[in-house]
């Protein structure tokens, strides 16, 4: 498994998301993105999360995590970076799982995240070459409202039901990649994709072998951690920033 942040090289991207937009035709206008590490940015939900449990527990630190503490989906890393010891670490963070899983998947938090760079701008190209927004991620419905709301703040082009479609998973205990290959399927029903982007690598391969003569990019941002390398042929980017 390589780890994220080393795939991409900033040179080739400007050539890699130009060839997803010139992917984009009549007969094949849809381009499918993740959310999570894709489009948005989740750091800053997460170091909420952290900073309300220090506050309930009287831990001055993680009271003051901020957004650059979160460098990976491990809480210990976190909790490190704030200035944790190991056995601190390691009697805080069973705790901090729990504070964290009760609400990093709800409304209320998610709509704290903000764009990765470029990504508005890079959106509202896609619709302006004629092509269609898919917003495929494993995020379940009762996140729409928040999900909606940081769209709003990021400028990202809204759902409308034809041009612009937000697919959520109807439940949070709905397995991400179940969810994804259901989606998958239905876009074969939907005469396929021009392109797709996301930043897990088993999400990446799936699309490149559902849809080989489609532009699938794969976001090096981060991951889950899942012992998959992406697919050679498969390119990465860092952000959207042509």
């Amino acid at each position: 498994m390589t780890p994220f942040g080393v795939r991409a090289n900033r040179a080739d991207q400007s050539r890699i998301l130009q060839s997803a937009l010139d992917s984009i035709r009549p007969e094949r206008p849809a381009a499918a993105f993740d959310l999570d590490s894709t489009l948005l940015v989740n750091k800053t939900r997460q170091a909420r999360i952290v900073r309300e449990l220090g506050e309930a527990v009287g831990d001055r630190r993680l009271a003051a995590c901020q957004p650059e503490a979160v460098v990976s989906w491990d809480l210990r890393d976190t909790a490190r970076l704030c200035g944790l010891s190991e056995q601190e670490i390691k009697a805080i963070v069973p705790q901090l799982r729990d504070f964290w899983k009760a609400r990093f998947f709800t409304s209320e938090y998610c709509r704290d995240d903000t764009p990765v760079p470029g990504a508005s701008d890079f959106l509202r190209r896609v619709l302006g070459k004629g092509g269609e927004i898919l917003y495929v991620t494993g995020r379940h419905q009762e996140m729409a409202e928040g999900t909606l709301e940081s769209f709003r703040r990021a400028g990202f082009p809204l759902p409308d039901g034809e041009r612009v479609q937000l697919w959520l998973k109807p439940q949070l205990a709905d397995d991400d990649d179940a969810w994804k290959e259901i989606c998958q399927r239905r876009l074969i029903d939907l005469s396929g994709i021009a392109c797709a982007f996301d930043n897990e690598p088993s999400h990446v391969n799936s699309y490149k072998r559902s849809f080989p003569d489609a532009v699938v990019v794969h976001l090096d941002t981060d991951h889950s951690g899942r012992p998959v390398d992406v697919l050679p042929d498969i390119p990465s980017i860092q952000d959207f920033v042509l």
